[in-house]
């Protein structure tokens, strides 16, 4: 799967977004099976796509919503475990991922806002550190997979907090590494290759430790780390493509 790797380290993401509204359908098709399920879509597949920029990971993503293993493991959280998806509330998501967006924007209880510097599916053009939302605007906020893009990523969470709502919940996953007792950053290092070795993409700006929730709470959030798939058997882990090890930082305020 080397064209893959081809593919993802050389066409800019928004154009990767806009290419995959055509090009997916034809790729699920080809892959129709049993095997594997989207639990996003309940599409079931005989194998998953490889994934990763440095490293690529075998089988991870999903060819009908193009959902991670993160992704998948979300959707079932937020289905089984909250009440989002019947709830009137007002949703925040920076960096709307595709396998969620058209599903959140067509929810009749989400009044729903997306916001990004660059994606093309984004609402509001906004800098994550000086938001235009006002205090105690949202209920819900999404924001995955973006902190580790964030030079002062201190003043991005203060900002995070200060749209929740009182009582309201956020959900800030990143890539971690459990091994690292610290986060580790070196702006040091500028050459796009070194740092896709060292920290997993060339704009990742750190790799968070096990000190990333403990960051959150000192901006004020009350963090539970929640580790979902323990709550699955091992047939759902293998059958929706999860990762076991993946944490949900799942914040309050």
């Amino acid at each position: 799967m080397i064209f893959f790797k081809v593919i993802l380290n050389t066409i800019p993401r928004p154009i990767l977004i806009k290419i995959s509204y055509w090009i997916r359908p034809f790729i699920a098709f080809f892959l129709k099976g049993s095997r594997y399920t989207d639990p996003i879509d309940g599409n079931s597949f005989r194998k998953f796509l490889p994934y990763g920029y440095e490293i690529q990971r075998e089988n991870v993503l999903s060819p009908s919503t193009l959902s991670l293993e993160r992704h998948r493991l979300l959707w079932l959280y937020l289905k089984n475990e909250t009440d989002f998806f019947t709830a009137k509330k007002k949703l925040l998501h920076f960096a709307p991922e595709q396998a969620f967006y058209k599903r959140f924007r067509k929810m009749p209880n989400l009044e729903y806002t997306t916001t990004d510097l660059n994606s093309p599916l984004a609402d509001v053009k906004a800098d994550i550190c000086d938001l235009p939302f006002e205090d105690n605007s949202f209920d819900f906020i999404f924001c995955n997979h973006v902190l580790e893009h964030i030079h002062n990523d201190t003043k991005a969470m203060q900002e995070l907090y200060r749209v929740l709502k009182k009582g309201g919940m956020g959900v800030f996953q990143i890539p971690q590494d459990l091994t690292r007792p610290v986060t580790f950053e070196d702006d040091s290092i500028t050459n796009k290759k070194e740092r896709t070795k060292i920290f997993g993409q060339y704009d990742h700006v750190r790799i968070y430790g096990k000190d990333y929730f403990n960051k959150l709470r000192n901006i004020g959030f009350t963090v539970i780390e929640n580790e979902y798939c323990t709550v699955l058997s091992n047939s759902e882990v293998d059958t929706f493509r999860l990762t076991q090890d993946e944490i949900i930082p799942v914040c309050y305020k």
